[in-house]
């Protein structure tokens, strides 16, 4: 602290010193050529001239440097100079630059995170128009071709109003889910947390998908026969949701007479692990990493045939993530996923 406190009135000192040396030999040679002897009068000059030339020196020079650097914030408009403190300011130049540069780098951070937010929302805004826009053409095309004087054909106006609706039902899918991640990321999404039994909650969801999974001879299944119930506590709707939402990718995703596997294991003594195992077609290495994105699509032309809004793996994420839990991937191409999540052990 000593050796900061010289540092910074090293150029005041110096400058006073120098300044109050010539003062006093100025004063010394004119007391000497005049013959009067008055050497306490020489030392009381020396003495207020230093204080007198140290602290209006020290209070220029801090003053010149507030007003310089103040400047140079107002000219860049990159800091805010309203956050530069008066106090702080010494004249130690090397503190003043240390200050800058710590200025500068939290506006740059700071630059540089609403660059990826603007970039994150033309992407974003980019990604819901073109997930609206195809049901919202075809709903709009099948109506303007009843109109047209389909309408009059009764197999065709029905078999019309079929498909737009389910044009309609895509699109309220699509927004149901907007809501729903809008709500997660933002925390305004109450849990409803409650003692239930995973196990029942699995085959539930296996009884659910049962068709839809036979339809491609996918087999679901459970690792092992549990013949115990294993009680956890979370919100059981929304894990419902989870599950709904990897069982269904692993189907999707997964090939003819394949399978897709859960198993509940105890991770650490209030902690079990579900995993939701396929062996389907894999992700690539490279993709894993954007998996949890909204919108994202491993295969974007499969996916969209198989409908879906792109954003069921971005709502898991956010679900598990709302329980404090953690949701991890593994992944070989050609070979199939693992998604595995995990849950508090109920009391």
């Amino acid at each position: 602290m000593a050796k900061e406190f010289k540092r910074t009135y090293k150029f005041a000192a110096y400058t006073s010193s120098f300044l109050t040396f010539f003062l006093t030999l100025v004063v010394g040679v004119f007391f000497y050529v005049t013959k009067i002897e008055m050497y306490w009068f020489i030392f009381l000059f020396a003495i207020i001239c230093f204080c007198f030339s140290f602290f209006f020196i020290q209070y220029r020079v801090e003053k010149f440097i507030y007003r310089r650097v103040k400047k140079i914030y107002d000219d860049v408009r990159l800091l805010d100079a309203s956050t530069f403190d008066k106090k702080q300011i010494t004249t130690d130049m090397a503190t003043l630059t240390r200050e800058v540069e710590r200025f500068a780098e939290t506006k740059k951070i700071e630059i540089e995170t609403l660059k990826d937010r603007e970039t994150y929302r033309k992407e974003f805004m980019g990604n819901v128009s073109h997930e609206l826009k195809t049901p919202l053409f075809t709903v709009q095309g099948y109506i303007l071709t009843l109109l047209d004087g389909a309408m009059n054909d009764k197999a065709i106006r029905k078999k019309y109003l079929q498909r737009a609706n389910k044009g309609v039902e895509r699109l309220i899918y699509i927004v149901k889910d907007l809501d729903m991640i809008t709500k997660l990321e933002v925390g305004d999404l109450n849990l409803h947390k409650e003692k239930f039994n995973i196990i029942e909650l699995v085959q539930g969801v296996f009884d659910l998908f049962e068709m839809k999974a036979a339809k491609y001879n996918i087999t679901l299944t459970f690792d092992i026969d549990y013949k115990e119930s294993i009680f956890v506590e979370a919100d059981r709707e929304r894990i419902q949701q989870v599950l709904t939402n990897l069982i269904v990718n692993s189907i999707k995703y997964g090939k003819k007479d394949g399978t897709t596997e859960v198993s509940i294991e105890d991770l650490i003594k209030n902690k079990v692990i579900v995993r939701v195992t396929d062996n389907g077609e894999g992700i690539e290495k490279d993709k894993i990493p954007r998996l949890f994105e909204r919108f994202f699509r491993v295969d974007k032309s499969g996916s969209r045939k198989e409908g879906g809004s792109g954003l069921g793996l971005s709502i898991v994420k956010h679900i598990i993530e709302a329980h404090d839990e953690k949701i991890y991937v593994e992944s070989q191409y050609g070979v199939g996923s693992e998604f595995s999540f995990t849950l508090e052990k109920a009391k």
